[in-house]
């Protein structure tokens, strides 16, 4: 079933899911909205603002070769006007219209921010194309490349397009005043742009000497402080709003109100990072790109308190250090952490060019700020934030310990809170299972329904692959397939989905899910690793999941229970989009190449279903793998249909047995 984000139902399900307190602060919200529209404030006068959040001398000389090639490459694009964004080529990027989203070629509406439809791509367009420039992070990586080379031409550009920007959207006019992430993200980037742009002679009459930025700056502060994500909708949004409003009461200190905002910031930062992370390290809303984006503006925080000096609740850090550990836990040998719920490839602070690892700069990030664990992977890459944020946030007294902390003294393989379990084998497999929640707070807005699903890899290479997200607006098919059941590997009873959806961003009933075994130590000495969990999704039958991962026989060994009547069955194993499959009865040749070099595995799947092969599938969707927001490929998916009576389980078995030329 499509479920529009527009509709009365819609509505009504959404607020189901609040609480009381979640009710009356959002009809506070809607009270000041209608306030705000009548009564506009204004800027308070700055006549003595003065930028001092500057960088330390040395710190662009630390920034490695390799890393300033690639951001200046990358620097050289933009000012050719060439960007991607979500797969959506552009070359317009010399004199962006802000308000157009390029892909469907529509505008979207004037007026008052709040009554512009953003939702509904009919009248608005794609609103993540519109939104995704007004970041502003290219505009952080142009700065950066003036920082790094002295041509004034970059830091030009950078004054050209905030004055475009700005001039074109007045507070509270437009579709860019609607979402306090989009705000809080934009924030972070102006902070970092002035910062960059320092040696330039134009930065202080661009920023503090500018009556149109200081009042864009006051304006997207005093908007943070009063239209908070609230309840049900505290995820990664309330993170951003925290740390980039907190990053420019730091830096632009300038105004009356800059201490509250600050102290109010910070208590917010602190309490949802706490909030939004387990204590294991994984973030709440087990979907590992956003775990990405909360680290990075958590770090990006911490940098503007110390550069300010001002004092940070302990547990900020703590957080911060568990989430690296944790991130340093579950990546592969190519550092690729899971593929697990959604992702729309959101980043914090962008100062580098195309071909930075994102993960291994987050861990070399780790590395600079808190010291690397003997047993974590092993970081080569290098990146142009690293130095940039460690130059700036203080060293503690003994690298690689903060108080009160005691760090994993090995890799940790199972992560009870979060029902992530990774399991190692010889020849570089890889394999997470999932027994946890459904997601976080009451709509789990960016849940797959995906319990006891599986991905595999072979040396960085998806096998079995989690099929990522591809969209989130406008195209409710896509949506609704790629966080589906079927659309996951895992089992699916009579055609449903194991939570049930009440919209994009909603889930009305939560599967819940339990480990019951998670023995994760087996391969280290040659024998066996086993995992097994169940949910109960499926009213009135229980699906049990066991997982064994041998490393005398190098095999992956699946072993699906139903119990509970006789139901239709849906079993489905999607393949990487590397991945080429010879499907003969109930057995499958899986052929892919590593480096030049030829693989083989050998997929043996239950007999007692009829399989069958889907590839780029549109109606419906089956067979598609997206790798990023916006793009997809197709891909093989394999599905086996029959009954469940509850007399037998259904094995799979994924060989690697002799792995090698296909």
């Amino acid at each position: 079933m499509t479920v529009s984000s527009g509709s009365a139902g819609w509505y009504l399900r959404r607020l189901s899911r609040m609480g009381p307190r979640e009710v009356g602060g959002r009809v506070g919200d809607a009270v000041r909205r209608r306030r705000w529209r009548s009564a506009p404030p204004n800027c308070p006068n700055v006549p003595d603002a003065r930028f001092t959040a500057v960088l330390p001398a040395g710190t662009i000389a630390a920034i490695p070769p390799d890393a300033a090639k690639r951001l200046i490459a990358e620097a050289d694009r933009l000012m050719d006007g060439h960007a991607e964004f979500f797969g959506v080529v552009r070359d317009d990027l010399t004199d962006p219209d802000w308000w157009c989203d390029p892909k469907t070629g529509r505008r979207a509406p004037s007026g008052y921010a709040f009554d512009v439809p953003y939702r509904n791509e009919d009248a608005v367009g794609d609103i993540k194309q519109i939104w995704e420039p007004s970041r502003h992070q290219y505009l952080t990586v142009l700065a950066a490349a003036y920082a790094v080379t002295g041509d004034e031409r970059y830091a030009e550009r950078v004054a050209e397009h905030l004055r475009s920007w700005w001039a074109a959207n007045p507070p509270l006019r437009g579709v860019h005043w609607i979402s306090g992430i989009e705000l809080g993200i934009r924030l972070l980037s102006w902070v970092w742009i002035r910062r960059l742009l320092d040696g330039w002679t134009g930065a202080a009459d661009l920023f503090e000497g500018n009556p149109v930025a200081l009042n864009q700056i006051w304006h997207h502060q005093r908007w943070l402080a009063a239209f908070p994500s609230r309840g049900s909708s505290a995820n990664n949004h309330v993170i951003a709003e925290a740390a980039g409003q907190f990053a420019a009461a730091c830096a632009f200190d300038w105004f009356p109100s800059s201490e509250r905002w600050r102290s109010g910031a910070l208590r917010s930062l602190e309490r949802h990072l706490r909030g939004n992370t387990y204590l294991s390290g994984l973030n709440r809303e087990l979907a590992t790109e956003y775990h990405g984006l909360v680290l990075e503006l958590g770090l990006a925080a911490v940098a503007e308190a110390d550069a300010a000096r001002v004092p940070i609740p302990p547990t900020v850090r703590l957080v911060l250090l568990r989430m690296t550990d944790a991130l340093a836990a579950v990546v592969d040998n190519r550092l690729r952490p899971p593929r697990q719920g959604d992702a729309d490839d959101g980043h914090g602070l962008v100062v580098d060019g195309a071909g930075t690892d994102r993960w291994a700069s987050l861990l070399a990030t780790g590395d600079a700020v808190f010291g690397r664990l003997a047993w974590w992977p092993v970081v080569t890459g290098t990146d142009v934030r690293t130095p940039l944020l460690a130059a700036l946030i203080r060293p503690y007294p003994e690298k690689g310990t903060v108080p009160a902390v005691t760090r994993p003294a090995s890799r940790p393989a199972h992560f009870a809170d979060a029902g992530m379990t990774i399991l190692r084998g010889p020849e570089k497999i890889w394999c997470r299972c999932d027994g946890g929640p459904h997601g976080f707070l009451s709509i789990a807005a960016h849940a797959h329904a995906d319990a006891l699903s599986v991905e595999v890899r072979h040396d960085g290479v998806d096998v079995l692959a989690d099929p990522g997200t591809f969209c989130y607006h406008g195209q409710p098919e896509w949506r609704q397939y790629f966080r589906s059941t079927l659309g996951h590997n895992t089992l699916q009873l009579d055609g449903g989905d194991q939570s049930v959806s009440g919209g994009p961003f909603l889930w009305t009933r939560h599967a819940r899910s339990r480990v019951l075994v998670a023995d994760t130590s087996g391969t280290s000495d040659g024998g066996t690793a086993r995992w097994c969990a169940e949910h109960d999704g499926y009213q009135g039958s229980v699906h049990r999941r066991t997982v064994e991962l041998s490393a005398e026989s190098q095999e992956l060994r699946v072993v699906d229970e139903v119990r509970g009547p006789r139901r239709d069955v849906r079993l489905a194993f999607h393949l990487g989009p590397a991945i080429a499959a010879d499907l003969v009865g109930n057995s499958a040749v899986l052929t892919w190449i590593v480096d030049g070099e030829g693989r083989s595995a050998v997929l043996d799947l239950p007999g007692q279903l009829t399989w069958r092969a889907h590839r780029g599938e549109t109606d419906p969707p089956l067979g598609w793998y997206s790798a990023g927001f916006g793009r997809k490929e197709p891909s093989t998916t394999l599905v086996g249909t029959g009954f469940a009576d509850g007399t037998e389980g259904f094995t799979t078995v994924l060989g690697f047995r002799g792995l090698g030329a296909s």
